[in-house]
């Protein structure tokens, strides 16, 4: 026998995709809502829950039940962390930026190489696809990096939309670990995802030729929503003999 949240969630789903609901309306409330099924709240949550599950609703705190806007896949590229310019300009992504001044400490302290205490910027990179965030990522910079180190007056160094990157000219080796896992709780908040989605994690270290690491980035994509593409190139050492 069928529930009766699911028979809602299917009348719901049912209007969204022929258009009668629209991308980005919002919903009635959940007690208006729950008054036009007969239903307690508790079922009509339920049935929210299933499209929410299936990324056909969004809930934004404060402001309600939205008809989410179908989001794009992007493809990642390895190596400098930049997403494919054909992509990212198709998805109209733009990217915001929260600065912050910690200190590191155990497991960031071990990626950045420093000593516990040690001073560190950190950005907090959240890419939109007009108003549902897409992605996001933590970046770290030591502190002592003055901003002309840090990055360089080319353009191919700055932030542009569809980068969650400012690595540093002075980066000589980039290494970059990446696994499919579960959302944290504040990852399911901030990209407004079901808990039960995977998304692919990136952590993304860059050094210079001394070993010191000048940047360290923590990407996290929903997996339905990135490609990401490494590409390795073989460098061949010829020797010229002479006579």
């Amino acid at each position: 026998m069928r529930s009766r949240h699911q028979d809602i969630a299917d009348d719901l789903k049912h209007q969204i995709t022929t258009g009668r609901i629209k991308p980005g309306d919002r919903l009635p409330s959940e007690v208006g809502l729950a008054r036009q099924y007969e239903v307690s709240t508790a079922t009509l949550r339920s049935a929210l829950a299933v499209l929410q599950g299936e990324d056909l609703v969004e809930k934004i705190h404060g402001k309600g039940n939205f008809v989410r806007h179908r989001l794009r896949k992007i493809m990642y590229v390895g190596g400098w962390g930049t997403l494919d310019p054909w992509t990212a300009a198709e998805a109209a992504l733009r990217v915001t930026d929260r600065p912050n001044e910690i200190e590191a400490h155990g497991h960031l302290a071990a990626l950045m190489r420093v000593p516990n205490g040690s001073p560190l910027n950190e950005f907090l990179s959240i890419s939109y696809q007009g108003e549902s965030p897409h992605s996001l990522a933590r970046i770290y910079v030591p502190r002592d990096l003055e901003p002309t180190e840090a990055l360089s007056d080319d353009p191919s160094y700055m932030r542009t939309e569809g980068s969650f990157a400012v690595l540093s000219p002075l980066s000589a080796e980039v290494r970059e670990t990446v696994s499919a896992r579960s959302p944290t709780p504040d990852e399911v908040s901030t990209l407004r995802i079901n808990p039960t989605t995977a998304v692919l994690a990136i952590t993304r270290v860059a050094a210079d030729t001394a070993g010191r690491v000048v940047e360290a980035a923590l990407l996290v994509f929903p997996g339905d929503r990135v490609d990401a593409v490494f590409t390795t190139h073989h460098v061949t050492n010829e020797r010229q003999t002479q006579g």
